[in-house]
């Protein structure tokens, strides 16, 4: 098939393998002593009962910038760190960035301060603490007195990154997320979405998350839809497995990055995905416009069509051929191709849309080698998306 790719939208790829660099000894000692990639930092110390005001003050401090994972801690968890901070259990440093002088990004322990300032202010009770079991369901002002003075007592530590750490913006940008990338290579793992939006953020990673507050991508992935108000964010939307680990925000980075996927000479779809994103951030405005404008109305066109059950495979179990009640990347990624190269023939699909459903389960049926494997090479790819070019050209 071939893709009609916006003007400006070609990227060149490559493999995505780093080059080899031979340096002698003497040039190391003196990138070394030129002080290149060295970070400078102080510490500090904020007390328990100053930090809603530090999250509430955002002109001095950034509680959420970009390259932040979008928030997942539970209730449970908050209130675990709450009973640590009760019994003094020592905790690890958050981290900051000084963007100015003065002036504070959170890189991390947004969870943490976010958690302190929310118990701070009475918007959680606590619950599941097993060493204090009898402050379960109390909040910070119905704590007895002495456990209060207590925990205001404590402070959370803090390493900053001061801002001659980069002598430019874009040195900046690359320090603040190598950085928040290797002090979050041990704990709770990131998933890929979340280390690309740590590592590659830019106006292409802002444009995917915008879109995927896209109704019809929640609706066809099972994601409580995106309500304005309370930074856009509510708490069954929050409590999503693909929104906590960005997994909507990949599949607006899948469409984009699918459309020229026979780059993909080797390594996996991780990279692939990572060196896409690292070069789509430079894209000129109007090359984004017009890819938002592309996966919107193929996305909508998707929901129109199929309903919620878009992107469902119809699959052999055991004899028996039943849906699989779930979407899959298997189907979405060459279905969004496909139908994105038939926006022109809406009209049509629309109006034809009973007969397609009703043809759905035997073009399954008869095609389940090509979509019930596992198999991502180029030609099993490709095979796919010419069986669904071919089934939806039957109703044009």
């Amino acid at each position: 098939m071939n893709i009609n790719l916006v003007q400006g939208e070609k990227l060149e790829l490559g493999d995505g393998k780093i080059p080899e660099v031979t340096m002698s000894d003497d040039e190391i000692n003196k990138k070394y002593l030129d002080g290149e990639i060295r970070i400078v930092t102080e510490q500090a110390r904020y007390p328990l009962n100053a930090i809603a005001s530090m999250v509430k003050n955002t002109e001095e401090y950034k509680m959420n910038p970009e390259y932040q994972r979008r928030h997942r801690w539970s209730n449970e968890k908050r209130s675990a760190l709450i009973e640590s901070l009760i019994m003094n259990v020592p905790l690890p440093p958050i981290f900051l960035y000084e963007y100015d002088y003065s002036c504070y990004e959170v890189m991390d322990g947004l969870q943490r301060l976010t958690a302190i300032s929310s118990f701070y202010e009475n918007e959680f009770a606590l619950e599941g603490l097993t060493k204090w079991p009898e402050l379960n369901t109390k909040r910070y002002h119905e704590l007895p007195e002495k456990v209060q003075k207590g925990i205001d007592r404590r402070y959370i530590s803090a390493i900053i990154l001061l801002k001659e750490t980069a002598k430019t913006e874009v040195q900046a940008d690359q320090l603040k997320q190598m950085v928040f990338d290797r002090i979050n290579s041990g704990g709770e793992k990131l998933e890929p979405q979340e280390k690309r939006n740590a590592n590659f953020d830019g106006k292409l990673n802002k444009l995917c998350i915008k879109l995927s507050e896209n109704e019809s991508l929640s609706k066809t992935w099972g994601i409580p839809p995106h309500i304005d108000g309370a930074n856009g964010i509510h708490t069954e939307r929050a409590a999503n497995k693909l929104f906590k680990t960005m997994y909507d925000v990949e599949l607006v980075l899948r469409f984009f990055a699918y459309r020229q996927k026979h780059e993909l000479h080797s390594g996996s779809l991780e990279s692939y995905l990572d060196r896409y994103l690292e070069q789509g951030n430079y894209f000129e405005d109007e090359v984004r416009n017009a890819l938002a404008d592309l996966f919107n109305q193929t996305i909508d066109l998707a929901y129109e069509l199929f309903g919620e059950q878009a992107f469902y495979m119809y699959r052999e179990r055991q004899g028996k051929w039943a849906w699989y009640e779930r979407a899959t990347v298997a189907i979405y990624d060459p279905m969004m191709l496909v139908l994105s190269q038939n926006l022109d023939n809406r009209v049509n699909l629309i109006a034809a849309k009973t007969d397609i459903q009703a043809a759905l389960e035997e073009f399954y049926q008869t095609n389940y080698d090509a979509f019930g494997g596992r198999n991502v090479n180029e030609a099993a790819l490709k095979e796919r998306e010419e069986l669904l070019a071919n089934f939806i050209a039957r109703f044009i």
